[in-house]
């Protein structure tokens, strides 16, 4: 399943090293292998190794970052599991769904997984494109971490059977931004915000900035759109510049 090897899964600050092991050993049964961890609490460990079960190898591979946002650096697309409905609505999919967009792109993605108690912030969230819920019973809605990474990578792995075709473009195509480039983009825009005083003196500054990565992360500029998005967020700041207080 060679579409699988764009797939990440991102852990966020695991607290038990059992669920990472079941999580390896989830991703290796339905052929993933790119784990990675967001300052886990205790990794490595030998009860992560037992509960691999042969997986070993996922387990071996698995990389550590410090923060999400280096995790997600080279990622085109990101999507975020999350039990719980927000006061801002993200975009939303079920694990099927999810699966059906992740290997209909080309995208590099990452899949991210919160905590086991609390799940993934809102400021987490803000670095996604989607998010994904699982739909479970109204009166019982709680899934362990590693049985939801079971659940999404079955439905990757069902998906990645299924023909699809390759991309058409229309001969201008550019790679989709990547996390990173979507990082330096929202702190450029924020800059300008703050430039031309559209953020002076607000109090609702974050929400509006939520609001506006929401916007720009659901329509997943590439990188020639956002080159020309920062160039002219630079036009803007050159002309605040000139005027007068």
């Amino acid at each position: 399943m060679s579409s699988l090897a764009q797939v990440r899964i991102v852990m966020v600050n695991t607290t038990h090293p059992g669920n990472i092991g079941a999580a390896a050993r989830a991703m290796k049964n339905m052929g993933l292998a790119d784990l990675a961890l967001v300052a886990p609490l205790d990794f490595p460990s030998g009860e992560a190794t037992a509960r691999a079960s042969g997986a070993d190898d996922v387990l071996a591979g698995a990389e550590v970052f410090p923060t999400l946002d280096a995790a997600i650096a080279d990622r085109e697309l990101v999507v975020g599991a999350s039990a719980r409905l927000r006061s801002i609505a993200w975009p939303q999919l079920d694990p099927r769904e999810c699966a059906a967009r992740v290997l209909g792109t080309e995208a590099r993605t990452a899949i991210l997984f919160g905590r086991e108690h609390s799940g993934l912030t809102n400021e987490e969230l803000e670095r996604c494109h989607f998010l994904l819920h699982i739909p479970c019973n109204p009166d019982y809605s709680s899934l362990n971490v590693a049985a939801a990474i079971q659940v999404v990578a079955y439905e990757l792995f069902m998906a990645a059977r299924q023909a699809r075709p390759g991309p058409s473009g229309d001969g201008d195509t550019a790679a989709p931004a990547t996390g990173e480039q979507m990082a330096s983009f929202f702190g450029h825009l924020e800059n300008t915000l703050r430039d031309i005083r559209f953020l002076h003196a607000s109090k609702h500054e974050t929400s509006i900035l939520r609001r506006l990565r929401r916007l720009f992360n659901r329509a997943r500029p590439d990188e020639k759109e956002l080159h020309l998005l920062r160039g002219i967020l630079t036009a803007v700041q050159r002309q605040a510049g000139n005027r007068p207080d």
